[in-house]
Parts: structure tokens; sequence; C-alpha cells
């Protein structure tokens, strides 16, 4: 009786430990021996080289990809302002030059940053982007779903390129209005660069005022 007890329990633990031993893999095997515990098996996870070089990678590649997208946004929001800056002071230091009336003739700084906002825009378009600025049940904007779309720093860069451009040619046309009814346009000018729709209605009045 003693000895079919003895070889069950040696049957049950030759089972175990082959089972053990073939999710090796996966399982570390350890064997632990002292004068008062006796024998004792530990088992713990097997983490390979392999699996943990996967996480790191893949952790890198999304860390990568968010600095890529910041610096794009932070560069193209550099150079759209940059770019504008030059066409403000012609119009606002020498309104009356040659170079100042056929650079603000041109279509080219739009061009420009229209290509730049398109870039940006696609960079920045998700499937949520239309839920966002139609989130009412009337397919209305609502503030609440715009403040979501401009949590990325993709989507804020492409709305200031946006701003340039509005704003540009608004001062554009403040300018040339200034000049075919000889108004002074340089505070208006000055004003439609950050405060576009202060600087429309700066000339407007100095319009009216000058009339």
């Amino acid at each position: 009786m003693i000895n079919r007890r003895i070889s069950a329990k040696s049957s049950v633990k030759s089972v175990y430990l082959n089972s053990i031993q073939s999710n090796s893999s996966e399982i570390r095997f350890h064997n632990r021996w002292s004068f008062i515990g006796g024998s004792r098996i530990s088992l713990s996870p097997n983490l390979s080289s392999n699996s943990s070089s996967t996480v790191d990678k893949k952790f890198s590649g999304v860390r990568a990809s968010l600095l890529a997208t910041s610096q794009i946004a932070s560069s193209v929001f550099a150079v759209g302002t940059t770019a504008v800056l030059p066409f403000y002071t012609l119009m606002v230091v020498a309104p009356k030059a040659e170079i100042t009336k056929k650079s603000m003739e041109s279509g080219i700084p739009y061009i420009i940053l229209g290509v730049l906002y398109a870039y940006l825009l696609y960079l920045s378009w998700t499937p949520d982007t239309l839920k966002y600025m139609f989130s009412s049940k009337y397919m209305l904007p609502e503030l609440s779903g715009i403040a979501k779309m401009f949590s990325s720093e993709m989507t804020l860069a492409s709305a200031w390129i946006h701003l340039l451009v509005v704003d540009l040619f608004a001062a554009r046309q403040v300018f040339k209005d200034g000049l075919e009814n000889e108004i002074e346009t340089r505070h208006s000018v000055s004003l439609c660069l950050l405060f576009c729709p202060v600087g429309i209605v700066s000339h407007f009045v100095t319009k009216a005022l000058t009339k």
C-alpha cells in the first residue's frame, strides 16, 4: 500500500515536472534545498530578451512618432510666422514703395501658406475630426467639441497657419484700399497681424474720419 502511494506521488511529480519543462520558454524552474525547510520548488515567469526587446522597440517607436509630430508642428509654426513678417514690415515701414506694392500684388505667400496648411491638415486629420467639428445633434459645431479637436499640437499649428493666411489677406485689402483712397493704414495693418477684426474696424473708422 505504501509502495503504491510512493509510486503515485512519483508519477504525479514527474508529470508536473515534464509539463514545466515543456513550457520552459515561459517558466523558470528553481529547486532550492535547505536543512530546515528541505527541498522547495519555486516557479518564476521567464521573460525572454526577445519579448522585452519587442516591447522596448514598440515604446521607442511610439515615442519617436510623437516627437516627430511635435517637431513638425513646431517647425511649420515657426516657418509660417516668419514668412508673413516681411510683408507686414513693408506695408508699415514703406507703404508707398514700389517693392511693397509689387510684393502685395503677388500670390506666392498665399500659395506657400496654403500648401503648409493643407499638409498640417492632412497630418492632423483623424476619424474623430468631423465628429468634433459637428458634435451637436443639429450637426453644428460646439465649443466642447472644438476644444477637444484643438487639444493636438498639429491641429493647433494648422489653425495658426489658417489665421496667418486670413490675417495677411485682410491686411493686404486694407493696405490696397488705403492706397486707392489715400488713407493712413499703418496702424490698421499692424493690428491685422495679431488682432485682425480690430484692424479691419480700425480701417473703416479711419476711412470714415478721413472723409
